[in-house]
């Protein structure tokens, strides 16, 4: 079973994190949501408060994918915390898959990941895509990087991140199953 850590912060937007969340556990992917906040309740950018699986010190690079939501405060918190970014590159240079959504992709793009890379963000953090062709599509996959645009595409990206850990029919029926005929 494919495994996925979704790092929380006060400020995420809670609809990137959860709807994605959501699709993947309905795939049978298992999530952990991971605070970086040193604490396991977080704040979302909306007020909801959501308590994480675990603290970042808590957990060991053991998962398939390492999933940023975006939001404000929480993309810079994600930012700002250097145990998540040598995980990330870390993660990166063992060839493991890394996804993130709306402003968070900057993060990414802050540690030269996207470097010759097709992404997509919210629109006006293109600038901070170093070295990433932007192009505004929902959600993006090149090699091993997925970037989702906003949280419009929150479904999206996890019905993709669904056809690479498990299966691109277990996508297509999940899809169906959910009424989401977008």
């Amino acid at each position: 079973m494919a495994k996925v850590y979704a790092f929380v912060a006060d400020g995420m937007e809670e609809v990137e994190c959860l709807g994605v969340c959501d699709v993947l556990i309905r795939a049978g992917v298992e999530v952990k949501l991971v605070s970086v906040m040193g604490r396991k309740e977080i704040t979302g950018s909306h007020g909801f408060k959501i308590t994480a699986d675990l603290l970042f010190e808590e957990i060991t690079d053991d998962a398939d994918v390492l999933f940023l939501p975006g939001g404000l405060p929480g993309t810079d918190h994600l930012r700002e915390h250097k145990g998540l970014e040598k995980m990330l590159l870390t993660h990166a240079a063992e060839g493991k898959r890394l996804a993130a959504i709306c402003a968070a992709p900057s993060v990414l793009g802050a540690l030269g990941l996207t470097e010759g890379h097709r992404a997509t963000c919210f629109p006006g953090y293109e600038p901070q895509m170093k070295g990433a062709e932007c192009k505004g599509d929902g959600v993006v996959t090149d090699r091993l990087i997925t970037t989702g645009r906003g949280m419009g595409c929150s479904l999206d990206m996890g019905l993709e991140l669904v056809k690479l850990l498990v299966s691109e029919d277990t996508a297509k029926t999940l899809k169906a199953k959910i009424q989401y005929d977008h």
